[in-house]
């Protein structure tokens, strides 16, 4: 099963992981981090088949993947 864990204070809010998400597991959330910008949120977990395109076309790499129990995060700065 994967899950998909996002860190608030590295998105910018642009949209492209909700886009990219295949299953609609993605939403640009109603809350704002410290930086003013409304981050995407995890809103239906369940359908994540584990396709890795969130963290693939996240610009700000604010997304990571685990899957059983492997963190897979993607290009490292």
């Amino acid at each position: 099963m994967s899950q998909i864990v996002i860190d608030p204070e590295a998105c910018k809010g642009c949209g492209l992981c909700v886009q990219a998400c295949p299953q609609g597991v993605l939403t640009q959330g109603r809350d704002l981090n410290s930086k003013g910008y409304f981050y995407a949120q995890v809103t239906a977990q369940m359908r994540c088949i584990g396709c890795r395109l969130c963290c693939i076309t996240c610009p700000d790499v604010a997304i990571r993947m685990r899957i059983h129990g492997t963190f897979y995060r993607y290009f490292q700065y």
